[in-house]
């Protein structure tokens, strides 16, 4: 049976009238990769506040590495690293200094912190850059910098907020490679993202989480093939007509609008062949085909299913910036 490291029970959370977090309930297995995804606002921060002591918690039970959120909140410190979502670097320090003094903060022996100091700039191939200021750092060798930060403590979990916001590809293509070298070197991973491609490539098990529920959860592949074996994108000039007519056959599984224009119908099997007579009998019905295309389902597809719409990159809403200058504040005292 494998172990939870992290066990939440009806965690709620508001801000006045407004509920951010709505009885939401999860566990992440040790070892894991584990992520949430969903857009900004949907909670995902707000749940990391609440899992990292910077917020308190309102209601529910939390659980980390055997650890009482409330009663054992220093226990839970010492246990976990934290990568925030807002860059919190002194830009005035260097790279040898920034991790320096992270580890005297959580007085660890100067010649344990001076030999991890070395082994984690060399992870995350910042080396040659250890007396560089930080300002002069390009945006994901920052990003680098603070997930070495972040394990120097050797967490047993390690929180990361959108690590790569912000990034281009390359760049997070290279910050993926850290997140499963570090894994793999026993560290359990839970990440907030809205990048479909970073929950896709990295995660062990994905929670979707949309205005504060988690709206379904699984692997990367159930989630998927929840939806069916091929999904076809169909354009008619009468869309709700040929949803009628071909929902009584025995392979479409189900039929949705499209979070743009047209139609997704989810198939029991392989597509390909089913094409020629979805059109034939949409057009003896004396309905015009615009456009037809089959693909597999997507992480896309999974999200716009359960919640209705697409997943795309928006404003933060306005109940979750204070806390984001929030934490900025507090990370110099905390320093998680």
């Amino acid at each position: 049976m494998k172990e939870n490291i992290l066990s939440v029970e009806g965690l709620s959370y508001s801000y006045g009238k407004v509920e951010a977090v709505d009885n939401v309930s999860f566990n992440v297995e040790k070892g894991q990769i584990f992520s949430f995804l969903g857009p900004n606002g949907a909670g995902k921060t707000t749940i990391i506040n609440v899992l990292t002591t910077l917020l308190q918690i309102q209601k529910g039970k939390v659980t980390i590495s055997g650890f009482d959120l409330v009663k054992q909140q220093n226990s839970i410190r010492q246990s976990i690293g934290i990568v925030f979502q807002d860059q919190t670097l002194d830009m005035n320090l260097s790279v040898w200094e920034t991790m320096e003094f992270h580890g005297r903060i959580y007085s660890i022996p100067k010649v344990v912190r001076r030999q991890r100091i070395d082994e984690l700039l060399k992870v995350v191939e910042l080396t040659d850059k250890k007396k560089a200021l930080v300002k002069t750092l390009s945006g994901g060798m920052k990003r680098r910098l603070e997930i070495a930060r972040g394990l120097l403590t050797r967490p047993t979990l390690l929180f990361l907020d959108e690590p790569t916001i912000g990034l281009d590809i390359y760049t997070r293509m290279n910050i993926w490679s850290y997140m499963k070298k570090v894994n793999k070197e026993g560290v359990t991973i839970f990440l907030t993202t809205h990048y479909m491609d970073e929950a896709d490539q990295l995660s062990d098990t994905i929670c979707i989480i949309d205005k504060g529920k988690i709206v379904t959860s699984g692997t990367s592949e159930s989630l998927k093939n929840a939806l069916g074996q091929d999904m076809i994108y169909l354009e008619t000039n009468n869309d709700e007509k040929t949803a009628i007519i071909i929902k009584d056959m025995p392979e479409v599984k189900t039929i949705t609008k499209s979070s743009s224009k047209g139609l997704v119908v989810s198939l029991n099997e392989e597509g390909s062949h089913l094409i020629p007579r979805i059109i034939e009998k949409i057009k003896n019905a004396g309905i015009e085909v615009e456009s037809v295309n089959l693909k597999k389902p997507s992480l896309d597809d999974v999200f716009i299913h359960f919640t209705g719409r697409g997943l795309k990159e928006e404003n933060q809403d306005q109940t979750s910036m204070p806390m984001m200058r929030g934490m900025g504040q507090m990370h110099g005292a905390s320093h998680l």
